[in-house]
């Protein structure tokens, strides 16, 4: 009986652009061989640098594009957060994010997370009583894990606070494109009048996972920092992959990627909701609107104890206590991304059964 795995956030390979990215790969090779080729500079290719501050209409002097966006959010956590700091988080968060910040010695305080984003009025209560954050770290869209979205409302009222008490607002936003119902909202970072917010997205998420291509806006100084730390580490990050990125998106192919992924994902999203109402009726969850997530409630149930039964029945998952500094043992992270409706049905249906093993 092979896995069915909801573990990964990443597109399955049957709704990447294979032949997309196989001829912006060629295109780079040939167009601009010395650029791709070469060493280049710690901002990144400057094609792709250039195409970036563009979409996001910002100079090109506010973006920095890196190894993927978890080695922005490195990049931006080694500047900004030293021992002993107050960083803000959201609860539950990415896992990898709460590593990052207690290696770094941070003093974190998660904040509940509510189906329209973190609880602001938590938040503003927090920074009344005297905490001062260097970091606020907000996923606005299709939050990983829960799958949850920010409103418009909260959107404004964190740009004021963090105006008003003067800590970075950073948004990480990698699965704006990967909307599949609803109207967009526009991105903080859009609506920044105090520099405070930078901003970090990928072309992981819509265009393949291996590219590791990602990327950081923001304040101008703030990115001249982060250059002298890309410099340091690695001189110049992966040339060839973010030339390739460069002419899959100048060809417009990006466009018609990002397209079949939002179908694929709406008909996974629908499947794995159909079969939790079958199979586990008292399931509790918020369906996105995007995304790669869907945070799961399962009342009454031990996840501990779930999680090796469940896989022994062929179906795995992340549990929610990874994502959380306390609790969440009866929560998990099902990711829907990279298995298929008919594989999402079955998965559910073998999580039912090890369920009532239990």
């Amino acid at each position: 009986m092979a896995p069915i795995l909801f573990t990964r956030g990443a597109p399955s390979l049957d709704i990447i652009d294979q032949e997309g990215l196989r001829d912006a790969a060629q295109q780079a090779f040939t167009k601009d061989p010395g650029g791709t080729f070469a060493y280049g500079t710690s901002v990144g290719y400057v094609p792709l640098r250039e195409w970036i501050a563009e979409k996001h209409g910002v100079d090109v002097n506010q973006v920095l594009v890196t190894n993927g966006s978890m080695q922005a959010d490195a990049f931006l956590f080694e500047l900004l957060v030293s021992p002993g700091d107050d960083v803000v988080v959201e609860a539950p968060t990415y896992d990898r994010t709460l590593l990052n910040l207690r290696q770094r010695g941070a003093k974190v305080t998660a904040i509940d997370l509510q189906t329209d984003g973190i609880d602001v009025d938590a938040f503003q209560t927090l920074l009344e009583s005297g905490t001062r954050p260097s970091l606020a770290h907000i996923i606005p869209n299709f939050q990983n894990p829960a799958g949850y979205t920010l409103s418009a409302e909260k959107r404004a009222r964190l740009l004021a606070l963090a105006a008003q008490h003067d800590f970075v607002l950073f948004e990480d936003d990698p699965y704006y494109e990967v909307r599949f119902e609803g109207t967009p909202l526009p991105t903080m970072l859009s609506q920044d009048e105090n520099n405070r917010v930078v901003y970090a997205s990928s072309f992981s998420k819509t265009m393949c996972p291996g590219i590791r291509c990602g990327y950081l806006v923001g304040p101008a100084d703030v990115i001249a920092k982060v250059q002298k730390i890309a410099t340091n580490t690695y001189i110049s990050p992966n040339m060839v992959a973010q030339s390739i990125v460069n002419e899959f998106c100048r060809s417009g192919r990006i466009d018609q990627s990002v397209a079949t992924v939002r179908v694929a994902l709406r008909e996974r999203k629908d499947a794995l909701v159909n079969a939790l109402k079958r199979e586990l009726p008292d399931a509790v969850y918020t369906a996105p609107q995007g995304g790669y997530f869907m945070w799961v409630e399962l009342p009454g149930v031990s996840i501990e104890k779930l999680f090796p039964v469940a896989k022994e029945h062929g179906v795995e998952f992340v549990k929610g206590s990874d994502f959380l500094l306390e609790g969440g043992d009866n929560a998990m992270r099902m990711a829907f991304s990279g298995v298929t409706p008919e594989q999402i049905d079955e998965g559910i249906t073998r999580l039912a059964t090890a369920v009532r093993s239990l």
